[in-house]
Order: structure tokens, then sequence, then C-alpha cells
């Protein structure tokens, strides 16, 4: 028990132990809410453009919006345009590129498979105008009319955080910037914890070799 305690004391274990449990938070709470940026103005209802600081509270999504999504069952999505489901999916014909988010303007099933219509809210005629086939993303992004697979779904967006997903696509687009942080990151670690624990430890050894008395065997 002795040596648990002394472990417990000891600086550098602290130190370790408070990072990996931020770290462990943080990867936990990633994994348990499943979090995108909003890199398009294809559901931009705005007619100044959506860029994420002018009516950030509207009903839209705007650029640089962080949406939360929810994985749920194919099933149970609301396609019942227009107060269907927005969804993000990932493309059929290259489902390695940037996944989309969409509302769902229709569905079908084939071969006991759903599919699902998708479009833009701004692209075409603006949500809530009736929405042509032709409108459809499969018409109008993979052309091929055949609708997006319930296995290609990510989730539905069940809320929208402003503003924040701009430091994601800063960081995206400027490559310097996350080494840079993760620089500033390891200075603070090291003038917050490091520098202090080391000036002590120099004190305490100089205090014991200016009085060999008070020092006690370790």
């Amino acid at each position: 028990m002795s040596n648990l305690n002394r472990l417990l004391k000891n600086n550098y274990f602290q130190i370790t132990l408070t990072l990996t449990v931020i770290v462990a938070i943080l990867v936990g709470f990633l994994t348990v809410i499943p979090l995108r940026v909003v890199d398009s103005g294809s559901m931009c209802l705005e007619p100044q453009g959506c860029n994420g600081w002018s009516h950030p509270f509207d009903p839209t999504l705007h650029v640089g919006d962080i949406i939360i999504l929810q994985p749920i069952n194919a099933q149970d999505l609301n396609t019942n345009y227009p107060n269907s489901d927005i969804i993000v999916y990932q493309k059929p014909t290259n489902p390695s590129t940037t996944p989309i988010v969409h509302r769902i303007v229709a569905s079908y099933e084939e071969n006991g498979t759903l599919y699902f219509q998708t479009k833009g809210d701004a692209n075409g005629k603006h949500w809530p105008a009736p929405v042509a086939p032709s409108e459809y993303d499969s018409n109008a992004i993979w052309h091929t009319g055949e609708g997006v697979p319930q296995d290609l779904i990510l989730g539905k967006v069940i809320l929208r955080i402003p503003y924040l997903g701009w430091g994601t696509r800063i960081i995206r687009a400027t490559p310097w910037v996350l080494p840079l942080i993760f620089t500033l990151i390891i200075l603070l670690i090291i003038t917050t914890f490091i520098i202090p624990i080391i000036k002590a430890q120099y004190k305490k050894n100089n205090l014991q070799q200016q009085n060999p008395a008070t020092s006690t065997p370790s």
C-alpha cells in the first residue's frame, strides 16, 4: 500500500495519468458521438450564403458547422419530405470521398435493400418546394438514377453547432497549423509541469547538500 501511495504522489506519474485521462475522454466522446464538419453550402437556404457567421441559428446548415450524427436503422428514417431527415452518407460511386450531407426526398426498396433519393436543400428548387427526379442526387451527382443504399448511410443529423468547425477547416487547408498547435501544447506542458518539477527537485537537492543532517533516507 505504501508503494501505491508513493507512486500516486510522484509528480511525473500524476502528469502522465492526467494526460492519459484527457486523451481517453476525448477519444471516448468522439467515438460515442460521431461528429462531422459541414464543408459545402448545398444545404444553405440563406440568400447571402451560409458562411457560419451570418444568421448562425437559422434552421439551415452553414459552412463550418459541426453536426452531430445519430446512427439509426434505415427503416426508422423519416422519408416524409419536406419534413424528412437530413442524412450523412457515402457517395455510392466513390465511398472513399468526403461524405455528403443532404435531405431524404424519396425512398424505395429493391431486393430487400432500402434505397434513398436525396437532395441538397439549396440545390435546384429550394426546400420545401416539390422535388423533380432530375434534381435527385442520383441524377445530378452520380448519374446512375440509383438512390443511396442503406449500408452507405452513416447517420442522421440531430444537432448543428455553429462556428466550431472552422478550426478543423483551417487545419485542413493549412498543413502547418496542426504541428504548430501540437508544439504549443508540448511547450505548455513543459513550462507548466516539467520545469517546476525540475526546479523543485534541484532546490531540494541543494538544501540536502547544504544541510546533510536534515536529509532523510529514502
